[in-house]
């Protein structure tokens, strides 16, 4: 199962229904662990959730002294939703063998044109950074041409993360090696934006600026002081009580709800994420080693 059929390798699928109406369908990057089913008061999108937490928004160029292939991707896409392809003037490109006066005049023409053409670039790698809100730029290619496209993003410099990759688009080889390593980059960028957040978990933690457990954090989730919403993959998801008054407030006890008649009971999993989107909070995963109470954590706005 898949929603992307040319995509290789494993997939799977989320499929979210109600009154005969198929509501929402999503291809997983990662397949699940088992398939299965569940009918419920509300959604469960852990897995969608956890899934796009491991994807980010991104711009992949591969430059040349003639130009560059720019592509932009959203979170979670597997076709780039902006390509632009771009080759300059090939006029004098090369520098060449000549009189010191017209060896001089040849290479001030190169130059000339490779910066012209890196500044192009630079702005086609902006707009698309903006257009995806882009998390990093890999970039790939001449070395030449990518120091030049450095100094050109160096000012203004786009607000994302820019890493270096192997690769190119000369030829089909090069992007082979391009999407290699933009793949192999991806991952690492992705781990270290995770250690990220579960180190400023413990350093805050520590500091009295965020939570653990479900008490605590449902508590801070109806009073919209959360920032970002942890969660782990339950083992045994406890279940708590929802009100559709206030879809914030949470309960261990339908009493906690003021003796909501409209209260309803379902795994905490998908009720602390509504909540959590609800008051504007963002989301990840715990990943082991971090261990949390309940598999929950919050850190909070200040």
């Amino acid at each position: 199962m898949g929603g992307a059929p040319d995509l290789p390798g494993p997939q799977g699928e989320a499929l979210f229904a109600s009154a005969g109406r198929l509501l929402g369908a999503f291809t997983l990057v990662e397949p699940p662990v088992a398939v299965g089913a569940q009918v419920l008061p509300v959604p469960d999108p852990l897995g969608v959730t956890i899934d796009r937490d491991h994807q980010l928004p991104h711009v992949v160029v591969a430059v040349d002294r003639e130009g560059a292939d720019v592509e932009a991707y959203p979170a979670a896409a597997h076709e780039p939703t902006m390509r632009r392809t771009f080759n300059g003037s090939t006029l004098h490109i090369s520098r060449v063998r000549a009189g010191a006066e017209a060896m001089a005049s040849f290479h001030r023409r190169t130059v000339n044109l490779w910066t012209e053409n890196t500044e192009q670039v630079a702005d086609d790698v902006r707009a698309a950074v903006a257009g995806v809100e882009a998390a990093v730029v890999l970039v790939a290619g001449d070395p030449k041409a990518v120091g030049l496209l450095r100094e050109h993003l160096a000012a203004p410099r786009p607000d994302v993360e820019v890493v270096y990759v192997e690769g190119g688009r000369t030829d089909t080889s090069a992007r082979e090696a391009l999407r290699a390593s933009v793949d192999a980059a991806m991952h690492d960028v992705r781990a270290g934006r995770q250690r990220a957040v579960l180190e400023r978990l413990e350093a805050e933690l520590a500091g009295g600026r965020a939570l653990q457990g479900i008490p605590a954090v449902k508590e801070a989730l109806a009073e919209g002081r959360v920032e970002t919403l942890l969660l782990g993959r339950p083992q045994g998801d406890p279940v708590l009580f929802a009100s559709r008054r206030d879809p914030r407030a949470l309960g261990t006890e339908p009493a906690a709800l003021g003796g909501d008649p409209a209260a309803f009971s379902a795994p905490a999993a998908p009720l602390l994420l509504r909540s959590a989107v609800l008051g504007g909070a963002s989301f990840t995963e715990i990943l082991p080693p971090m261990r949390c109470t309940d598999g929950v954590a919050a850190l909070l706005r200040y």
